[in-house]
């Protein structure tokens, strides 16, 4: 049986077999070389927007006029060439090839040579409706109203889905700000975007329950922008009774509607600090004034404990129980005092009899004989050390004559007379012999009687 869609349609095989099935890279591979030799070299008059410059070198950007656009590449050798520096919103005359980037399937001139063609009609645009709303004095400084220091009801008209609104509400909670936001939808780029803008401005107007107005938008080329340029925007900003802040881009970018506005903001997150400044310096006076408030509070309620407790206590003096209780104190203290004195005389009397103790003790007979005996043997281990019998203990010998005198020189020795040699163990009789060899008188030694040396 037959599928019902093959009755709606003819199958994929039938389409299959009547062309060739090409892979994506293989088709847009075609595609390149279709365009690139049946259009090659071409010369194109348009307004540069989105520029973006690489490191590399290398400048991305769109050429764009009031129909159509098309992306274009300026390579970095073919820029060093060129004589006209590149910038948003500048009206020029590009010469290139067209080429297709197979990566994204997209084609794009590939720019050789790049001529200046004077201003972008948009910033020309710009510079006409700045002059004639600048004659009209709508950009006088005398209209300008102030902003209110704590506002309390905060309109902001502006994408509800844009950046713009997360940062100014990020920074608003950051710094603790307390009051309402009403984000007031409306496009801020595109051809309806400036008519949104005028009926939140007159709306909030209208409404009369804001203290400000802020209008605003992130970053974008000067057409994203231009929404703001637009003569109703402005007309419609110089006219609200709101004050009005306009946050439109970054801090280069200038709107008309900055200039038609009682204060301008760089960016949205500006827009939000500046409402937040006075109310987060006021917050934080309030927070030092209640701290120093506290602290007083603390201190009176310090020293009225104190006058309180002086009250009490001089009270507490005066009351028969506290003179008992003095006088029990007075008492003690007394006792105290003579147990000290008592205790000091005695240290002191004690201290007086130690010198008569010592002095005691130092005339102790037995003590003093225990002296006499100690300093007795002491002379007597002297004595002995000197006594004969200790030097001959030391390998010395005495040699006394037949008269038992000690001879002290060999000289003197005679060998007609018998001498006698004491030892350490004992003595010896000797006698004087004169040597053989016929030696000289000093040579004479005492031999023993039966011939052997002494």
């Amino acid at each position: 049986m037959a599928d019902w869609r093959d009755m709606v349609e003819p199958s994929a095989d039938s389409r299959v077999q009547d062309h060739p099935v090409e892979s994506v890279t293989e088709l847009t591979r075609r595609v390149k070389h279709l365009l690139e030799g049946g259009v090659g070299q071409a010369w194109v008059r348009g307004e540069i927007s989105n520029l973006r410059r690489q490191s590399s070198g290398h400048s991305y950007f769109v050429l764009k006029d009031g129909g159509a656009q098309i992306s274009c590449v300026l390579f970095r050798g073919e820029a060093t060439r060129q004589t006209v520096t590149l910038a948003d919103g500048q009206q020029v005359v590009l010469g290139g090839r067209l080429s297709v980037y197979e990566a994204r399937g997209q084609y794009q001139l590939v720019v050789q040579t790049v001529k200046e063609d004077g201003v972008g009609r948009l910033q020309r645009e710009f510079e006409r409706l700045k002059r004639q709303l600048a004659d009209e004095g709508l950009f006088e400084a005398d209209r300008k109203r102030p902003i209110p220091a704590l506002p309390q009801r905060i309109a902001f008209i502006t994408s509800p889905t844009g950046a713009a609104v997360q940062d100014f509400t990020r920074i608003l909670l950051r710094r603790q700000w307390r009051g309402r936001l009403t984000v007031v939808g409306a496009r801020v780029q595109g051809a309806e975007a400036s008519a949104e803008i005028v009926a939140g401005v007159e709306w909030a107007n209208r409404s009369g329950d804001y203290d400000v107005l802020v209008i605003g938008r992130g970053g974008g080329s000067l057409e994203d922008l231009w929404a703001f340029n637009e003569e109703a925007v402005v007309r419609a900003v110089a006219a609200s009774v709101l004050p009005v802040i306009s946050a439109v881009g970054h801090e280069i970018d200038f709107t008309l509607s900055d200039f038609a506005a009682d204060r301008r903001a760089e960016t949205p997150s500006g827009a939000a600090e500046l409402l937040s400044s006075s109310y987060r310096d006021m917050s934080d006076r309030l927070d030092r004034a209640g701290r120093a408030l506290g602290d007083e509070v603390q201190a009176q309620m310090r020293e009225r404990r104190r006058d309180c407790t002086g009250l009490r206590d001089r009270l507490r003096l005066l009351t028969p129980r506290a003179q008992i209780e003095q006088g029990w104190q007075r008492r003690d203290e007394l006792a105290a005092r003579l147990q000290a004195g008592l205790t000091i005389s005695l240290r002191h009397a004690r201290q007086r009899l130690q010198p008569v103790l010592a002095a005691w003790r130092g005339n102790d007979p037995q003590k003093r004989v225990e002296r006499e005996s100690q300093r007795l043997l002491s002379l007597w281990k002297r004595l002995q050390s000197v006594s004969p019998q200790a030097t001959l203990q030391r390998g010395f010998t005495m040699v006394r004559d037949e008269a038992g005198r000690p001879v002290m020189r060999q000289a003197g020795m005679k060998e007609t007379e018998r001498y006698e040699v004491e030892f350490a163990d004992g003595r010896r009789k000797v006698r004087p012999v004169r040597n053989s060899e016929g030696e000289g008188p000093g040579d004479d030694r005492p031999r023993s009687v039966d011939g052997q040396k002494g």
